[in-house]
């Protein structure tokens, strides 16, 4: 599904792939994550991890787009299935400097509304997430569907009328709200990055690989 994703985003806003360097292979609880990153044209970082663990038997993929360049809510993709169930995660955050029509979303979210729900539970960032969220629980036999959900609402979100960004640092300085949250509070996809490689190096993997937050700090300090 990564790559079907990837291949949208990119249709509209050519990627570059970037040198991450070390950051390319993390352990983590004993699973390997695989990451990359890429520079959107027009839009902003786009970076990717998978990992598989389990023997196989788990799968994890996210995708996070940081719109840097164009004045869209911040989107991050998380898919994990294990144990004959396949979890869809879709979180909108507003890092926006001014409002958005998101619509398209919600229009997207319904056509979907039959696939069981998950309880995301209660987090520090729920001020930050938007309503259009998705967080989805089903079976194997819903794999096609959340595919083609996950697909819908991206092919969404790439279309929303977000103007463009001339000076990116407004963007990262509203995504650093949230990236730095992540590093002083946590949440269930940072807890176990804090915990295997301490808060310096996660620190350096969020701000500067996956979210492109860094200058926004550097200003910041």
């Amino acid at each position: 599904m990564i790559l079907s994703l990837l291949e949208q985003i990119d249709a509209h806003h050519p990627l570059v792939p970037l040198d991450i360097g070390a950051w390319r292979r993390v352990k983590v609880n004993g699973m390997t994550f695989s990451i990359r990153a890429y520079h959107a044209d027009g839009l902003g970082r786009v970076s990717v991890m998978t990992a598989s663990g389990m023997l196989g038997l788990m799968k994890m993929e996210t995708l996070i787009v940081n719109p840097t360049e164009k004045d869209l809510p911040l989107y991050s993709y998380d898919r994990i299935r294990a144990l004959g169930n396949d979890t869809l995660i879709i979180e909108l955050y507003d890092t926006q400097l001014a409002p958005v029509h998101t619509r398209p979303l919600s229009v997207a979210k319904a056509l979907y509304a039959r696939l069981p729900e998950r309880d995301p539970g209660v987090h520090w960032y729920d001020a930050m997430k938007l309503p259009e969220s998705v967080s989805k629980k089903g079976k194997t036999a819903d794999t096609h569907a959340l595919s083609r959900l996950a697909s819908d609402f991206t092919a969404a979100y790439l279309r929303l009328n977000g103007e463009s960004v001339a000076e990116p640092g407004a963007k990262r300085a509203k995504a650093a709200v949230y990236v730095d949250g992540l590093l002083e509070k946590g949440g269930p996809a940072t807890d176990p990055f804090l915990k295997a490689l301490g808060p310096k190096a996660t620190a350096e993997l969020f701000r500067t690989v996956l979210f492109d937050t860094a200058a926004a700090e550097e200003t910041a300090e």
